[in-house]
């Protein structure tokens, strides 16, 4: 199964937006979703800054700030 790991930030509009978009797009593919919090870890702010959320597949970046549903399909389903 595909590990997803968003980085978001408390209050995040645009984290919750793709946090939600992931959980819809878990009945298109098989895949389980773990949210980061990076507010209190200065080293994740220092690597991620603003630029959340940050989507990882595998350990590996995927996308920032919006969940492209037919993009991440594509990357999970590979």
């Amino acid at each position: 199964m595909r590990e997803v790991t968003i980085y978001s930030r408390s209050g995040c509009h645009l984290c919750e937006v793709a946090h939600q978009t992931l959980i819809a797009l878990q009945g298109d593919a098989e895949f389980s979703i773990t949210q980061i919090l990076i507010d209190h870890e200065p080293n994740l702010i220092e690597l991620h800054g603003e630029q959340v959320p940050v989507i990882h597949i595998d350990g590996k970046p995927h996308d920032y700030f919006r969940v492209d549903p037919v993009r991440f399909l594509a990357a999970v389903q590979k």
